[in-house]
């Protein structure tokens, strides 16, 4: 934790558990409108980039609820990538611009470097516009508790864009956690190989991912909301402690591109590894159970089940979820609907977003675990009383 953030003490009781929900208070004032009963959303896109124009706008595409009117982007190739593949859209050369100019959006999506994602969602905020943002949703707890407040302040929505949830090998793993077919989860592992850092579009600054002052960080700070929060799914609970260190091997950058860290929860423990690095792409996850185990090789699941009987019965299987697929498009409806519904009941500060703020705050405890010799160290802030 950076000095001069604020901290709150965690109750004995709110370690113990991760709530199944919050309290909402009905939305009002929503500009949508149900035109024959469909609620139809008008839309922004801050940031033309890889992630918006290769994953997020193709779904919006094939949504029949949400039209897209307005993308803003700095980059004037990207704005006239934005011209070809959304011809309606009036474009704008920054979020302030657009946020001037359109006064009847729904929703904004903030899809640039994590720098400017407080900037741009605080300002949405003030305009009465709900936002999706992707991850991480800033780059210090500062900021995020500032959009949690912003977003109560102002009765709207903010929501990250926590895809890998809504993978189909992750929903079956959820699945199997809830079903209690391998008992109660008390270990996890979760491995996530790269073999480079994702690049961006080829027009504005590919390896910005690599640049501290636009990414906020490195890996950590890059992917490990992904690995992070599905913990939280999988333990039932809030980690207390972390201990972690960060590596660079490619020097040529000023941010890590390897991260271990080890979470410790009320009722067991994770171990996150995240490399850029790595000689293939794949992800590696297992979920160690008190009467068996599911390890998660990309598509491919094995299931044990039975640990204390004379045969553990093993299932093996595959479910395509497109992990090869940087854009993730096939997963953003699932997340979509979470965010439209969290619009509709007037869920402002809602679960996704506490979440959000739990993986910064173990983000920033990477960093300063790492720097502080791999001390392990305290997340001090319980994110269930934002």
């Amino acid at each position: 934790m950076r000095s001069g953030d604020a901290r709150t003490p965690r109750s004995p009781k709110s370690a113990d558990r991760w709530p199944r929900a919050f309290s909402t208070t009905p939305l009002s004032g929503t500009r949508a409108r149900e035109p024959g009963g469909k609620w139809m959303l008008k839309g922004a896109i801050a940031g033309f980039g890889f992630i918006s124009g290769k994953g997020h706008h193709p779904a919006y595409r094939q949504r029949s609820d949400v039209e897209i009117v307005a993308i803003a982007d700095v980059c004037p190739a990207r704005l006239e990538a934005a011209r070809a593949a959304a011809p309606q859209a009036r474009l704008y050369p920054d979020f302030r611009a657009l946020l001037a100019r359109e006064t009847q959006l729904d929703f904004i999506d903030v899809a640039t470097p994590p720098h400017a994602h407080a900037e741009i969602a605080l300002l949405a905020l003030e305009r009465g516009v709900h936002v999706l943002c992707e991850k991480p949703l800033t780059t210090s707890m500062a900021e995020a508790r500032s959009l949690v407040d912003a977003a109560r302040a102002h009765r709207r929505v903010v929501f990250p864009a926590h895809n890998y949830k809504h993978a189909p090998v992750v929903k079956f793993a959820q699945q199997v956690v809830q079903s209690g077919r391998i008992g109660t989860v008390r270990a996890v592992t979760l491995n996530t190989f790269r073999t480079t850092h994702a690049k961006g579009v080829p027009e504005w600054k590919t390896d910005w991912r690599r640049d501290r002052k636009l990414a906020g960080g490195g890996i950590a700070m890059d992917h490990g909301s992904h690995s992070f929060y599905l913990t939280f799914a999988w333990l039932g609970s809030l980690p207390t402690h972390v201990t972690a260190k960060t590596l660079t091997l490619d020097r040529q950058w000023d941010t890590e591109d390897n991260l271990n860290a080890v979470l410790t929860f009320p009722n067991g423990f994770a171990h996150t590894f995240l490399t850029w690095t790595a000689g293939v792409r794949k992800v590696v996850y297992s979920l160690q159970g008190s009467d068996g185990a599911l390890v998660i090789d990309d598509d491919d699941w094995e299931l044990t089940t039975g640990k204390g009987g004379a045969k553990p019965a093993v299932e093996k299987g595959m479910i395509e979820s497109d992990w090869m697929d940087a854009s993730h498009t096939r997963w953003f409806n699932s997340m979509f609907d979470q965010f439209k519904t969290a619009m509709r009941g007037g869920d402002f500060v809602n679960r996704e977003l506490r979440e959000a703020v739990a993986c910064i705050q173990i983000i920033e405890t990477c960093y300063r675990s790492s720097a502080e010799g791999s001390r392990e160290l305290p997340l001090s802030v319980d994110v269930t009383s934002l």
